[in-house]
C-alpha cells in the first residue's frame, strides 16, 4: 500500500473514531430525556457533518426571526426598503402580553425609529412585536417563504406571525424547520448566497450581539467566543409541555475556522432548565470535538 493511501486510511479511521465518540457523548446527554431533540452540525471548512433527527420538522419559534430578517435585508438589497427608513411605533403594533424589549423602551409609542433598530431588537433581543412589524412590512409570511424557496432552502415552512402563535399553541407547529435546513441556511448565509456582502456583514454583527439564551449555546464555551446566533422558545402550556427550546448559530474557532450548529428541543416534558442544559451540553461537546 502506498504511503499516501495508508495515511488517508489512518486519518479516516481517526475521524470516524472521533465522530463516534461525539455521537456517544450526545447520546449520553439525551438519554432518558422526555423530549424530541434534533441536532445538526456542519463544519464550514472541513465539511464535517453530524445529524440526529435532522429531518424531523420541528417548531422554530423565534429562530424564524433569522429567516424573516434575511428576507427584509433582501428587500433592502433590492432597494425596496432602507435601513434608515422610519417605522412608526404605536399602540397597534406594540402589543401587550408578549416579549417586547422594544415596547419596554417606548411604552407610550407615538415615535418613529429606523428600520435598523427594529431589526436589531428583533434578532438580538428576540422582540416579538418587532418581528411582526417586519412581517407586515414584507407583506406577510408568504414573502419569507418565497425568498427561502428561491434560495433553495429545504425543510422550512413559515405560515404564522408571533401574534397568531400567542393566540393558538398549535400553530407554532406550522412554522417548522429541520435542523439540517437550519445549518444549511446558515452556511448559505455565511457564503454570501442569501444576501449582499453589506447585508451579510450587518446581520452577522447583529447576531453576534444576541443577548437572549445565555444559558444555552454559549453557556459553556470560552468567554468571548464569537457566536452569531438566534434563539427560540415556546415556554410551557397548561399540561407542562414545551413546544420548542431552540438555538442555531455560527461559531468561530480559535484557529479562524467555523461551524454551524442547530439544536431543537421539541415536545419536551423536561423542566426549562433541563431543556436549556441539553443545548448547552451539546454545544460544549461539539466545541471540544472541533478543538481536539
Amino acid at each position: 500500500m502506498k504511503k499516501t493511501a495508508f495515511l488517508f486510511l489512518l486519518i479516516s479511521a481517526f475521524t470516524f473514531a472521533q465522530t463516534s465518540l461525539l455521537e456517544q457523548k450526545i447520546h449520553s446527554i439525551l438519554k432518558n430525556k422526555k423530549a424530541t431533540v434534533g441536532v445538526s452540525v456542519l463544519g464550514f471548512e472541513n465539511g464535517f457533518k453530524y445529524d440526529k433527527n435532522s429531518d424531523k420538522k420541528l417548531p422554530m419559534q423565534s429562530v424564524f426571526k433569522f429567516h424573516i430578517t434575511a428576507a427584509v435585508l433582501n428587500s433592502v438589497d433590492q432597494g425596496k426598503l432602507s435601513l434608515d427608513q422610519k417605522i412608526v411605533l404605536n399602540q397597534s403594533n406594540l402589543l401587550e402580553n408578549t416579549w417586547s424589549p422594544l415596547r419596554d423602551k417606548y411604552p407610550a409609542g407615538n415615535v418613529e425609529i429606523p428600520l435598523s433598530e427594529v431589526i436589531e431588537y428583533t434578532v438580538a433581543k428576540s422582540d416579538n412585536n418587532g418581528c411582526d412589524i417586519l412581517l407586515k412590512l414584507l407583506g406577510g409570511t408568504q414573502t419569507v417563504q418565497k425568498f427561502m424557496n428561491s434560495k433553495g432552502v429545504k425543510g422550512f415552512q413559515i405560515k404564522y406571525n408571533e401574534e397568531a402563535m400567542h393566540k393558538d399553541w398549535k400553530v407554532q407547529y406550522e412554522n417548522y424547520s429541520t435542523t439540517k435546513s437550519a445549518v444549511d441556511v446558515l452556511k448559505k448565509f455565511y457564503d454570501g448566497k442569501l444576501l449582499s456582502k453589506k447585508s451579510t456583514d450587518y446581520l452577522m454583527q447583529v447576531m453576534l450581539s444576541t443577548s437572549t439564551g445565555l444559558n444555552k449555546m454559549v453557556e459553556q464555551l470560552p468567554k468571548n467566543t464569537p457566536v452569531a446566533r438566534k434563539t427560540g422558545a415556546s415556554g410551557k402550556n397548561s399540561a407542562g409541555l414545551t413546544g420548542a427550546e431552540n438555538e442555531i448559530g455560527i461559531i468561530t474557532l480559535p484557529n479562524g475556522k467555523h461551524y454551524a450548529i442547530a439544536v431543537f428541543v421539541s415536545n419536551s416534558m423536561e423542566t426549562d432548565a433541563v431543556n436549556c442544559r441539553m443545548i448547552s451540553d451539546i454545544s460544549k461537546e461539539v466545541w471540544e470535538y472541533f478543538n481536539k
